[in-house]
C-alpha cells in the first residue's frame, strides 16, 4: 500500500500486481527506450538491454533513495564487445544460443562488465528472442547485456510509445576493454544440467540417460512471451502431458495471458492437462509455481537452477 499511496500522491500511474513482471511491463509499454536508463529492484532488469536501455537491478534501500531524491548513483561498469559467429539449427532457439553462449563464458566469465553483443545471428532475433538473451547476463555475472536495436526493435518501440526512438550505438572506434569472438558454428538445442546455467550440453547427450521427468515449467522473466507457450501448444498438438507428469505455465505479463486467449493457445494447452497460472514471476523464487521437492526433476525455462530453492534439471 505505501507505494500505491505514494503514487496517487504524486499522480504516478500503477502498474500493479495484476500487470505482470515488471520489466516486461516496461517493454511492453515502450518505456524502456533505446538509450533509457531505468532500475529495480530484480537482479534481472539487465532484460531491459533487449532494445537497447540499461536496466539495473538495485536493493530496496537503493530504490528508495530514488524515490525520496529523484536521483540514484552506480558506477559505470568496463564494456567488452562480444561478435557472435555462428546460427541456429532447427529446432534451436534464441534460449539455445543463449546457454551456448553461458556455456563459453562459464558463471562469472563476464564479472562486472557490460557486454555488448554483435552479429548476423543477433540481429535475427525478434524482441523475445533479446529478452531471453539479455535477462540471462546475470548468469555470466554481466552488470547488463546491451543488444543493439535492429529496425523492427525500433519499430516496435515506436509502436508501443507514439515517438520513434533514436538508438544509442557504440562510436565507430569504441575502446573496449577487450574484444572476443565466439565461433559457435550450427547451433542445436542445448540444456543446462543441475546446478549450473553455465554446465551446458547438447540435448542430445542426455537422450541416452533415460531421465525420468518428473514436472516441466514454462515461464519466469528469460521465457514468459507468448511465442514460448504457442510452441508448446504446437508440440502438445494431439497429444497430453504424461501421467506422472505435471507441465506449469505462466505467461510473463498480462498481455502475454490476453493474447494466450485471444489466440486459442491457452485452450490449447488446458486441454492437453497443461496448468497455467495467472501472469508474473515464475520458477525462481521461494512459494512461485515452479518451486521443486526433494527428488523432483524438472525441465525448466528459467535462467538458472539454485540448491537451495529447487533441486531440478533445467532449461530445455
Amino acid at each position: 500500500m505505501i507505494c500505491r499511496q505514494f503514487a496517487e500522491e504524486q499522480e504516478i500511474r500503477v502498474f500493479d500486481v495484476d500487470a505482470g513482471i515488471g520489466s516486461h511491463i516496461l517493454i511492453e509499454q515502450g518505456l524502456a527506450r533505446p538509450g533509457a536508463t531505468a532500475i529495480g529492484t530484480d537482479s534481472h532488469y539487465n532484460i531491459l538491454g533487449a532494445v537497447g536501455a540499461l536496466g539495473m537491478g538495485m536493493g530496496d534501500v537503493d530504490v528508495a533513495f530514488a524515490f525520496r531524491n529523484g536521483e540514484v548513483w552506480f558506477e559505470v561498469p568496463p564494456t567488452v564487445r562480444v561478435n557472435v559467429e555462428g546460427r541456429l539449427k532447427w529446432p534451436a532457439t534464441a534460449k539455445d544460443l543463449t546457454l551456448a553462449i553461458v556455456g563459453h563464458f562459464g558463471s562469472s566469465g563476464l564479472l562486472g562488465q557490460a557486454v555488448e553483443f554483435y552479429g548476423e545471428v543477433i540481429d535475427s532475433l525478434g524482441i523475445a528472442g533479446r529478452i531471453t538473451l539479455a535477462s540471462m547476463a546475470t548468469e555470466m555475472s554481466a552488470v547488463i547485456a546491451l543488444i543493439p536495436p535492429a529496425e523492427s526493435v525500433l519499430d516496435f518501440v515506436e509502436g508501443r510509445s507514439g515517438t520513434r526512438p533514436e538508438p544509442v550505438l557504440a562510436d565507430a572506434d569504441a575502446n573496449y576493454q577487450n574484444e572476443i569472438t565466439l565461433h559457435l558454428g550450427e547451433i542445436e538445442p542445448m540444456i543446462a544440467v543441475p546446478y549450473s546455467p553455465a554446465d551446458v550440453k547438447p540435448v542430445r547427450e542426455l537422450a541416452a540417460e533415460k531421465v525420468r521427468i518428473h514436472t516441466g515449467f514454462v515461464g519466469s522473466c528469460t521465457n514468459g512471451r507468448f511465442g514460448d507457450f504457442a510452441v508448446v501448444a504446437e508440440m502438445l498438438a494431439g497429444a497430453r502431458v504424461a501421467d506422472g507428469v505435471t507441465l506449469k505455465m505462466v505467461p510473463a505479463t498480462k498481455e502475454v495471458y490476453g493474447e494466450l486467449m485471444k489466440s486459442g493457445v491457452l485452450a490449447k494447452l488446458f486441454d492437453a492437462g497443461a496448468l497455467i497460472s495467472n501472469q508474473g514471476c515464475g520458477g525462481c523464487a521461494s512459494g512461485q509455481i515452479g518451486m521443486t521437492g526433494e527428488g523432483e526433476v524438472q525441465v525448466s525455462t528459467v535462467s538458472k537452477p539454485a540448491t537451495s530453492r529447487r533441486r531440478r534439471w533445467t532449461d530445455g
